[in-house]
């Protein structure tokens, strides 16, 4: 029987992360972090709470994210936030969550659900004014929303006011990066 190897490909469909200026801004696009959708179950949030603190893990507000010293996490919903970690170090991340979190919440594995995509630069806000609704200038640094970007639901994070991290859908990876290389082209 032949041997199959599968070799792992960025969400761009590259072997390593792709890295570009699009003008006065840098595009990295990020495959090293783990996700996972974590989700109290029905009246046991103070439970959650109560060991995602006791682990590290920031339960952020609602529109927030927030770094730990492992895990960050931001609001999806109430009561939903998605859980960040070092994929080095959590490439399984599920079960690392249900070791902390055990039966008192529903915790879904989301890696390879999205595409991340890391923007840096001076005055982000010229750029994403062209593919968001979401005002970027005004909002603080842990800003976190759900948005839409040509026509994909995306969630946008505002790590500080010349940085920003994007999640897209994975399957829609190209889309997002074409929309993003096209509005910064618009702008040069």
């Amino acid at each position: 029987m032949a041997e199959i190897k599968l070799k792992p490909l960025t969400a761009l469909g590259h072997d390593l992360p792709v890295t570009e200026a699009l003008g006065p801004w840098t595009l990295t696009e990020r495959f090293d972090v783990a996700l996972a959708s974590l989700a109290p179950r029905r009246g046991r949030l103070d439970e959650v709470r109560a060991a995602a603190a006791r682990a590290g893990i920031p339960m952020s507000a609602p529109a927030r994210a927030e770094l730990g010293a492992t895990f960050g996490a931001f609001w999806m919903t109430p009561d939903m936030w998605m859980v960040e970690a070092p994929f080095a170090t959590h490439e399984d991340i599920r079960p690392a969550l249900l070791a902390v979190f055990g039966d008192a919440a529903s915790i879904t594995e989301q890696t390879d659900a999205w595409v991340r995509f890391d923007l840096a630069g001076p005055e982000l806000e010229r750029l994403m004014e062209r593919l968001s609704n979401f005002d970027l200038a005004p909002a603080p640094e842990g800003a976190a929303t759900r948005t839409v970007i040509e026509h994909m639901g995306c969630y946008l994070i505002k790590r500080s006011a010349q940085a920003i991290t994007l999640y897209g859908p994975r399957s829609s990876a190209r889309s997002l990066h074409h929309a993003l290389t096209v509005a910064a082209a618009s702008l040069a």
